[in-house]
């Protein structure tokens, strides 16, 4: 419950300052001006967060572990798949009308525009990596490759987060909002992975037969 009551409750009051362009919009503005440096590798990152991106990368993970599901012949192998697709697929569906909602304007550093609230990139790269490395948590044995693939996964939505707010694509808050959005979708794909390994039984350590002989 933790891990959607604090991302919903952030999200909500980061929401409420957008809109009633409260204090924190100002503390946003001025942390916006002090960090915003346009450049080559900025755009680059921020360009991690593209759908062209991110999405080929999460579709690769979700045949992956569709393919080593079924090759396990584990039941329902086909759930965690469609439930980091779903959670993909409501990306726009829950962006889309917040920024229409929201109306916020961009900053100085782009053509002047509304509907910059909250960040689609963001919420793309967070969603698309951070579902692909939940996922393929359920075929990957070695806590090494594990670790690894955690680091990467940061490194990708961060790398993202901070080029969008660098090249001043976008303020800090709307980048921050769509941490927020993206957690929660998260916390379902890795609820409903989570319980088709748990019935599958993924991660356990076989147990020798009875009398001390080996396994057939």
């Amino acid at each position: 419950m933790l891990l959607l009551g604090l991302p919903v409750l952030l999200f909500a009051l980061i929401t409420w300052q957008v809109v009633a362009d409260g204090p924190l919009v100002g503390v946003d503005e001025r942390l916006s001006r002090a960090v915003v440096r346009p450049d080559r590798l900025s755009e680059l990152l921020a360009d991690l967060g593209n759908v062209q991106v991110a999405v080929p990368v999460l579709a690769v993970a979700l045949a992956y572990v569709a393919w080593h599901g079924r090759a396990r012949g584990a039941d329902r192998w086909w759930l965690p798949p469609l439930a980091g697709a779903l959670a993909m697929a409501l990306v726009p569906v829950l962006v889309a009308p917040l920024k229409a909602w929201t109306d916020r304007a961009g900053t100085p550093a782009v053509p002047p525009a509304v509907g910059y609230y909250p960040s689609g990139h963001t919420a793309t790269a967070l969603v698309a990596y951070g579902a692909a490395t939940l996922l393929l948590f359920g075929a990957l044995r070695s806590p090494a490759v594990r670790r690894a693939l955690v680091v990467l996964c940061a490194l990708l939505v961060l790398g993202a987060s901070y080029g969008l707010v660098r090249r001043g694509y976008h303020w800090p808050l709307d980048v921050v909002a769509s941490w927020c959005l993206g957690a929660v979708l998260l916390a379902g794909v890795w609820r409903v992975a989570a319980g088709v390994w748990r019935v599958a039984g993924v991660g356990r350590t076989a147990r020798p037969p009875a009398g001390g002989g080996q396994p057939k």
